[in-house]
């Protein structure tokens, strides 16, 4: 099988510097050209290349509207933080009818009903509260984890996708091989039961090409399994039925671009969503410990207020009031809770600020894996290519021997085996090149819909059997 030069992954910048607000909006805005371009036509029912189920599981995907929940809760959360800076009115009314005895007034008791009447308003408005300022940075710093949250939930289903999808196609390519080898076999089979009927040749090589057969059929229940399961896990991604996907016939095998490892490790740190989250999530904690700081802090609040009462038994009495006060609250002692806030909100940032630093290092460790993973796959591909050609060659040398009487059945079964091998190991390179690229840019967090168009357009119109 020849290869056809055909490259169409981006090479990656040495500087990538994406926010994330541009990488959403890259995300959003890639989702929707690629989501129009295939619904002009309408969206098929069943995933039939990679683009198409990369979009069924974006629609779809739990993960990701659970990110984009909490993205809104977060948001919400903002406009909390803001009211507690925000002035807070309430007004209050009362109404009912009292009974009274008293003595002391006159000679004789008084008795009697009388109707009541209360009506109040009040302002306060906060002028200084530390606390609350600190409460508005956190929830920036909760919003920025939440949209990174976000990111990396789009990416995570990508690479997921791209992975079932070939994994599909994988299985199927060793149903076919399984499939090829057991008819294979039984045309051997069939031979050598002929040649044992007119007296040519012998049980033993019937039944070792039995033996063989029986394998055979069972590593074809296997392979159908496996497409099965397969089928299942790219449909658990895309909530559609997985139909027959297109494949990829040929193909270049491309390595890392760039092809040193320095710009990937800082693209990792620099755009990494899960880093970034972390990093978020550290500034919130660090914050906290702003926070229970304030606690110390006194507080200025604005207070009004306006009033009327009216009833009384004796004398009929009426009050109408307004009033205006400046207020000033200094915590002094509260049982030591300030302190063990403090103590508390410390002790939990330096654990953030340690899984920090070992998520940054498990990035690093994860990007150069891919990097020479993807690195490997190139090699890989390309022995393997060489080795189906091999194989086959050997094949049907060692065929022509055995007819002739230079070669036993055990070198003709031999040579079958290796074959089907390579057939396998081929396409599980293969299919591996192809996931390696969307692996690396995973782990350096550029990953993008994007990516999975251009893999796409590697794919063959003709779908796979």
């Amino acid at each position: 099988m020849l290869p056809v030069k055909r490259n169409l992954d981006r090479p990656m910048k040495k500087q990538v510097t994406i926010s994330l607000k541009r990488r959403s909006l890259a995300y959003s805005i890639s989702l929707l050209v690629i989501f129009g371009c295939v619904t002009l036509n309408g969206l098929p029912s069943m995933a039939q290349d990679l683009q198409t189920a990369y979009l069924q599981a974006a629609a779809t995907s739990p993960v990701i509207a659970q990110a984009r929940a909490q993205l809104d809760a977060e948001l919400a959360s903002k406009s909390l933080a803001h009211a507690a800076l925000l002035p807070h009115i309430s007004a209050g009314a009362s109404g009912g009818m009292n009974t009274a005895y008293d003595t002391g007034f006159s000679a004789q008791p008084i008795s009697g009903g009388y109707h009541s009447d209360l009506f109040s308003a009040s302002l306060t408005q906060p002028i200084f509260n530390g606390q609350a300022l600190t409460a508005m940075k956190q929830s920036d710093s909760r919003i920025q984890a939440s949209e990174a949250a976000l990111a990396y939930a789009q990416q995570v289903i990508a690479l997921e996708v791209v992975q079932a999808y070939f994994s599909v196609l994988q299985a199927q390519a060793n149903e076919r091989v399984a499939q090829q080898q057991m008819d294979l076999l039984q045309r051997i089979d069939d031979r050598t039961r002929a040649s044992l009927h007119v007296g040519t040749g012998d049980i033993i090589s019937v039944q070792e090409v039995q033996a063989q057969l029986d394998g055979a059929k069972a590593d074809l229940i296997t392979a159908k399994n496996a497409v099965a399961v397969a089928k299942n896990q790219l449909e658990r991604l895309t909530h559609h039925p997985a139909g027959t996907l297109q494949d990829v016939t040929t193909l270049q095998a491309i390595g890392p671009q760039p092809d040193t490892l320095d710009p990937w490790l800082a693209a990792a740190i620099e755009n990494q969503p899960l880093l970034q989250q972390a990093k978020a999530t550290l500034k919130v904690s660090e914050q906290q410990v702003q926070f229970a700081k304030r606690a110390r802090w006194p507080t200025l609040t604005l207070s009004g207020i306006g009033q009327h009462a009216a009833g009384t038994l004796i004398p009929p009495l009426t009050i109408n009031q307004i009033g205006a006060s400046l207020n000033i609250s200094i915590p002094i002692y509260e049982g030591g809770a300030t302190r063990a806030g403090i103590h508390q909100a410390s002790a939990l940032s330096k654990a953030t600020r340690a899984s920090v630093t070992n998520l940054q290092d498990q990035i690093k460790l994860d990007t150069q894996t891919a990097f020479l993973e993807l690195q490997d796959s190139v090699a890989q591909f390309q022995a393997r290519q060489q080795s189906v050609t091999s194989a086959k060659v050997s094949l049907e040398g060692t065929r022509k021997g055995y007819e002739i009487g230079s070669r036993s059945i055990i070198d003709l079964l031999t040579a079958t085996a290796s074959y089907a091998t390579a057939q396998r190991n081929y396409y599980l390179a293969l299919y591996t090149q192809l996931v390696a690229r969307t692996q690396l840019k995973a782990a350096a967090g550029i990953l993008t819909p994007l990516d999975i168009e251009a893999i796409n357009a590697l794919l063959n119109s003709s779908p796979s059997n």
